[in-house]
């Protein structure tokens, strides 16, 4: 028999207590979703703080050794609530946060629990239990090390909690600039408690004070009509008056305040200071009228869509089951939810990483809860094995029973790891807001790109090719290029309505209603074909300030898009979000009228026909300044060096449109492919730079610096031809590689280095692989290697053009910031809705109301 206290000497060494910036992970396993709650509990390594379900607790010993485990396992209880009765469930609370699965929210379904909890330590690999207070029989400097590390475990925030979603409302409000500088006009008039009006049109809602001269005015008028006559933030235009806030939201704990200069809900320390200034004691006064938060709740909920999508009126069947597992809404993680639901539908992410998921664990770094394909195996086996598709329950006594409240909710998986990987360093998604799940699956798309060789992509599935032919009208003659697309964008034109006459009638009534201050009637919304939408894409396009290479000149060309390939997965959104005048965004409310079977072959593309001449591929005469302008030559503007290229310093060296250049290295393109665009269309404006960019994205050089003829490229300019740095081969080699993975790296990140290492290790197991199938092939290693490289252009996908929808995700709200996605899926012949938790056999799947639509080719 094992004694304690030597097991506990021998593993007293490696038992640390957290340090600022560890990772403290004891909510969940880095390889399932194991919590605590489980039924095997939690295993957390007490040296690296990992933790463990039970099944992989010991292949962690195994890899690193660690012996010394916290167990932490918890067992709900209902929280005591003496205010209910058995009369049936309390009565919901009205949301206070446009949020989803946090207090305040919508639909919460998780109630209040307390938790009895058990501890002890566990050593490897006996699995010897000590419980904690079988530590008191222990020496004094063993006990008091173990405690103050057991005690520093628990009392740490776990990881994560540090990413928790706070909730859709967005980023915490800021102090306004104006908050210690506001100047208020003396002779203020002092202002009732009560029975406010506007001073314009005697509007006696939504109301703000204006805290420089004490006006009373009313608010924005919102899309719908409602709200207010925008009194207010016109009085802020003529008199430059600042700040205001919302009359009827004054309580003793604040007020809604908003910042004209700043464009934003604020802050204000002096809040009180600034009330009294006009006779308000805040102190007494009481919430009489919504809040801005409440009143954005009101927006979405007030949308025709959010019934329908969530097919709320209707009893669904709850399913559960592998492949029918719910993903909690973690505050703001619908978009992520409904988007990774879909991916692991589609059978290419199923053998990429559910297939292969002991492989890439055995492969995962030391550190699993960093590493990309070990968080995606992990979220789709946890979608798909069906292990955690089970009725919400909680424990009365030793009765379990499905929660009344919670029927077709699932406990689910709450993927906190995966989106805090997902999301690190990039500037929307790393964030408590709420996104695009159209820009997150194409975020998710890249990310796959970065972490997976060609060969054995998933994202092949997906990958089309986009013909674009550019007709010069001048002389006739035209461009083909090709172009890589994820998603095939169709526009909404809002002119091919079917029901012209009943929207007329319907905006008639509504500005009727908002000039009497009615509410709006109710919401008819445009009925669009979805063959117009197609003929849209399709339709020619006039570039009136094109570069014509035949004519030397600025000419009118058409420009039309057609299919090069047909992938076998067609992703289709309808770009219903777009700017107004005013660019502030805005949805456009459409019923489209998609169908079951696409088929799409009559816009494919056919390249070059045999009664076309091409556009000759001649650069654009050299523009010239008339006096040369030393170092700053190529853009002859002495004031701005903020694209300055020494190496161009000739005086023949070409005078770029500083203006475009800099337009487009805003959008996020390389300044090199920048200054290339602007100078190959002979400085003809935006768009014909921008139509060039578009159309050699996927030109070796694209980012390279403009090199002109009798102008040498500055030494450091890699050129992608040159082989592999020999230095760089022994450096990778040194590291435990052969020489043929060395060659690999290098060649696929362009001879760097740094990057060639990143790419070694992200790729070892495809390499792996490839290595056994070239001994079981008789192939040696370098014929291996010279075959698999990449060949020229992507690697792209082709067959027929008829699909079937078998998946599409649906947006709730009034912008992408906000609002709420579900999907629905095509499974086992019948429509399946995904919305968070919840996972339901569809009764009337809402298809005319889709956001991003997913076709997959129909096999001839």
């Amino acid at each position: 028999m094992v004694d304690v206290k030597d097991a506990l000497l021998s593993v007293l060494p490696t038992i640390r207590l957290p340090r600022a910036g560890d990772r403290v992970h004891k909510d969940e396993c880095a390889f399932s979703f194991h919590t605590p709650e489980s039924d095997g509990g939690l295993y957390i390594c007490m040296n690296t703080f990992l933790g463990f379900g039970r099944p992989y607790v010991e292949k962690h010993y195994n890899k690193t050794g660690q012996r010394a485990f916290l167990h932490l396992k918890r067992t709900p209880k209902p929280k005591s609530d003496d205010s209910s009765s058995n009369t049936g469930d309390p009565p919901r609370k009205k949301p206070t946060r446009l949020a989803i699965g946090m207090e305040g929210g919508f639909d919460m379904c998780d109630e209040q629990c307390e938790y009895e909890e058990e501890l002890k330590l566990v050593i490897l690999p006996e699995f010897l239990e000590i419980q904690r207070d079988g530590l008191l029989e222990l020496p004094e400097m063993v006990r008091d090390r173990v405690s103050s590390a057991i005690d520093a475990i628990l009392a740490a925030d776990s990881a994560s909690r540090k990413q928790e979603i706070q909730a859709w409302d967005g980023e915490v409000r800021q102090v306004s600039k104006h908050a210690f500088s506001l100047q208020q006009l003396e002779g203020a008039p002092r202002i009732p408690p009560c029975g406010w009006k506007c001073s314009v049109c005697d509007l006696r809602e939504n109301l703000w004070l204006n805290m420089t001269d004490g006006a009373i005015l009313c608010g924005r008028r919102y899309f719908d009509g409602s709200g207010g006559n925008n009194h207010a933030v016109q009085h802020y235009r003529e008199t430059g008056y600042p700040m205001a806030v919302k009359l009827g939201t004054i309580t003793p704990d604040g007020a809604d305040v908003y910042s004209y200069d700043e464009d934003d809900m604020v802050l204000d320390p002096n809040l009180a200071e600034h009330l009294a200034h006009f006779g308000i004691d805040m102190m007494k006064m009481q919430k009489t009228d919504k809040t801005m938060t409440e009143l954005e709740i009101d927006m979405n909920q007030r949308i025709g869509e959010w019934e329908l999508i969530q097919e709320s009126g209707v009893q669904l069947q709850p399913l559960y089951g592998s492949g029918y597992t719910g993903i909690r809404n973690l505050g703001n993680s619908c978009y992520l939810n409904s988007t990774m639901q879909v991916v692991f539908s589609i059978p290419a992410f199923l053998r990429k990483y559910v297939e292969r998921m002991d492989q890439i664990f055995h492969k995962a770094p030391t550190d699993p809860t960093q590493d990309f394909s070990t968080q995606v195996a992990k979220l789709g086996h946890g979608l798909l094995s069906g292990e955690y598709s089970k009725p919400a329950t909680e424990k009365e006594g030793e009765e379990q029973k499905v929660r009344p409240r919670c029927q077709g909710i699932q406990d689910g998986i709450a993927p906190r790891m995966f989106k805090s990987l997902i999301g690190k360093g990039h500037p929307e998604f790393s964030t408590n807001r709420q996104q695009d799940a159209q820009e997150f699956f194409l975020h998710f798309i890249n990310m796959v790109e970065r972490n997976c060789r060609s060969s054995s992509n998933p994202n092949e599935v997906f990958r089309f090719l986009v013909e674009e032919k550019i007709k010069c009208l001048v002389s006739q003659k035209v461009k083909y290029t090709q172009r890589v697309e994820y998603i095939l964008q169709l526009p909404v034109p809002m002119e091919a309505a079917l029901n012209k006459e009943e929207l007329a009638a319907y905006e008639q009534a509504r500005q009727q209603a908002e000039q009497d201050h009615r509410p709006p009637p109710e919401l008819v919304r445009a009925r669009i074909p979805f063959t117009s939408c197609l003929e849209a894409f399709a339709a020619p396009e006039q570039l009136d300030e094109f570069w014509s290479t035949a004519v030397q000149a600025k000419s009118t060309a058409l420009k039309t898009s057609r299919f090069a390939s047909f992938p076998d997965y067609l992703v289709i959104q309808i770009k219903k979000f777009t700017f107004g005048l005013d660019w502030v965004p805005k949805k456009l409310d459409v019923s489209i009228d998609v169908p079951d079977e696409l088929d799409l072959s009559q816009f494919r593309g056919g390249g070059l026909q045999g009664d076309e001449e091409e556009l000759p591929d001649v650069a654009p005469p050299l523009v010239t300044p008339d006096e040369p302008k030393g170092s700053l030559g190529f853009y002859g503007n002495d004031d701005d060096d903020s694209y300055c290229s020494p190496h161009f310093s000739s005086p023949t060296s070409p005078m770029l449109d500083e203006s475009v250049v800099t337009q487009l290295v805003e959008m996020g393109f390389p300044a090199e492919a920048c200054r290339k665009a602007v100078y190959y269309t002979g400085n003809s404006g935006a768009e014909a730079a921008m139509t060039w960019v578009m159309s050699h994205m996927d030109d070796p050089d694209f980012a390279h610096p403009l090199v002109l003829s009798g102008v040498s490229a500055p030494p450091s300019v890699p050129t992608g031809g040159d082989p592999p740095s020999e230095e760089h081969i022994a450096t990778i080699i040194s590291m435990g590689f052969s020489q043929e993975q060395a060659v690999k790296a290098l060649r696929s990140t362009n001879n760097s280095l740094e990057r060639a290492v990143d790419w070694i290790f992200s790729h070892i197991d495809d390499l792996d692989a490839e290595a056994a199938m070239d001994l079981s092939e008789g192939r040696s290693a370098a014929e291996s290697v010279s075959e698999s490289l990449p060949a020229a252009g992507p690697r792209v996908k082709d067959g027929n053009g008829r699909y079937e929808l078998f998946a599409f995700i649906s947006h709730m709200g009034t912008s992408t910031m906000c609002g709420h996605y579900v999907c629905h899926i095509k499974k086992d012949g019948r429509w399946v809705i995904y919305n968070d938790q919840k996972v339901c056999a569809s009764e009337k799947p809402p298809k005319d109301l889709g956001y991003i639509y997913f076709y997959q080719r129909v096999q001839s």
